[in-house]
């Protein structure tokens, strides 16, 4: 199964959504089209079967929370896991042949609806806490105001259309957006709630995805640049997400790269509120200072703090500017406190990067806490005696 893993969920999802065309409503296209969704898929239940047999095995418990959460922000029902499970045990079926006994069959059979009835119980309790009725899990919001905070990243200030209170948002969650595009698709997509400070609104940052290597650009983050104004509607989910700070009175070193720093502003908001004398580190990572969003209003909230640093590092660096550095992030000689907690969040790249050097530095793993924007495909990326329960 663990070496058939990608065909195994390429051809599922090819199936499923041939024969459910609706479901494509539900998945980022993007994913589908390199693969990164199969692969996430294949590694989670791959992971999740070895919990079972293996005592040694990492705890499966955080992956389990982060898809709950994922699930819940977009509407995922219960009865949809049965279609789910069709399609993908007859995958299995089809790609390993004559080795999938009837006895293999079954076994796989009741390790997917062990980790179907684990995720609806658990999804159930996040759409009770949330007060949520799952089958109407969207709400609209209209779009109050448009910021243009650089040349490729808007924030969008959106507030409840039918005129009801936000609902609790915990610093570092995210909400799905769900948009309807001009060629009648209908595409979510995650966007951290980049502000908590703004009363009865929220706010969301985002950032154009420009098409490399032949790829087109993103198809939502560009229609909420090109065509959302003042005034229009989106559906929105109900915040989600574990990425947030715990209490504590530790220092807080938050790093990030390029849209990562949107999940910053929110827990400097919510420390500079809460423990104004918690000592907080910025390490931020860009291109260039002009792609840096969000650095000022960082920084203007950061001076109700007592104790905060800001470190930047941009890949080009601006004539004069000697407040920055000039390359990749490199935190091995940043002053850290050794009691430090760590949130990390950009691309998977840059987050190994970030994580293996603290580890060198000694930092236990256990303190040091990602966001992964798409598939969470970082227990694929760490040897699993590295990986720690993160």
């Amino acid at each position: 199964m663990a070496e058939n893993g990608d065909q195994i969920t390429a051809l599922f999802y090819a199936s499923m959504l041939a024969d459910h065309p609706e479901l494509l409503r539900l998945f980022n296209k993007g994913n589908q089209a390199t693969g990164e969704q199969p692969r996430a898929l294949a590694a989670s239940v791959v992971a999740y079967a070895g919990s079972l047999i293996d005592p040694d095995a990492p705890s499966f418990h955080h992956v389990m929370q982060r898809i709950a959460y994922k699930h819940v922000s977009l509407g995922i029902k219960p009865q949809q896991y049965t279609i789910v499970g069709h399609y993908l045990l007859g995958a299995v079926g089809e790609v390993l042949g004559d080795a999938v006994t009837p006895q293999i069959a079954e076994a796989w059979n009741e390790v997917y609806w062990l980790f179907a009835t684990q995720l609806i119980a658990e999804e159930t309790r996040l759409y009770q806490q949330a007060g949520v009725d799952a089958s109407h899990p969207l709400r609209p919001y209209r779009v109050v105001r448009r910021i243009d905070e650089t040349q490729d990243v808007i924030s969008l200030i959106l507030e409840p259309a039918d005129g009801g209170q936000l609902p609790a948002i915990s610093p570092g969650q995210y909400v799905s957006v769900f948009v309807d595009l001009p060629d009648g698709g209908r595409q979510p997509r995650q966007y951290t709630v980049s502000s908590t400070a703004l009363g009865p609104r929220l706010q969301i940052t985002v950032r154009r995805v420009r098409g490399i290597n032949g790829a087109p650009d993103g198809q939502v983050s560009s229609y909420l640049h090109d065509a959302v104004q003042p005034g229009d509607l989106l559906d929105v989910s109900v915040p989600a997400g574990d990425f947030v700070v715990q209490s504590s009175d530790g220092p807080l070193l938050l790093a990030s790269a390029g849209a990562g720093i949107t999940t910053v502003l929110p827990i400097v908001e919510h420390i500079a509120r809460t423990q104004p004398k918690r000592t907080v580190i910025v390490a931020h990572a860009d291109r260039t200072a002009q792609d840096h969003a969000l650095r000022e209003t960082v920084l203007h909230v950061a001076r109700e703090l007592d104790d905060f640093t800001a470190y930047t590092w941009y890949e080009t660096l601006d004539p004069g500017n000697d407040r920055s550095r000039q390359g990749f992030m490199d935190l091995s000689e940043v002053p850290l406190p050794d009691d430090v907690q760590v949130f990390t969040c950009g691309p998977l790249p840059f987050m190994r990067h970030v994580r293996s050097t603290l580890l060198a530095r000694g930092i236990p793993a256990d303190r040091i806490r990602y966001e992964v924007f798409g598939p969470d495909l970082w227990a694929a990326q760490i040897p699993a005696e590295d990986r720690g329960d993160r």
